[in-house]
């Protein structure tokens, strides 16, 4: 059997071709590279400020106060 070419498929189409072959761990390999585009993005603290806004988001993500 050839493999596809997992760089020219879509996201949706190599994950539904995960699904299919739970086995075939070149495809889960490359669907995982591809990571998630929907995840948020969070710039990395670069003053005090920054620092103190980012340990209030991680506050409310782990629900802590």
């Amino acid at each position: 059997m050839i493999k596809p070419d997992f760089s020219k498929m879509t996201r949706q189409e190599l994950r539904t071709y995960v699904l299919a072959h739970r086995e075939d761990d070149e495809a889960i390999e490359a669907l995982i590279k591809r990571g998630n585009p929907n995840i948020p993005k969070y710039r990395l603290p670069k003053t005090e400020e920054d620092l103190r806004e980012m340990e209030e988001i991680l506050k409310g993500k782990l629900g802590s106060s």
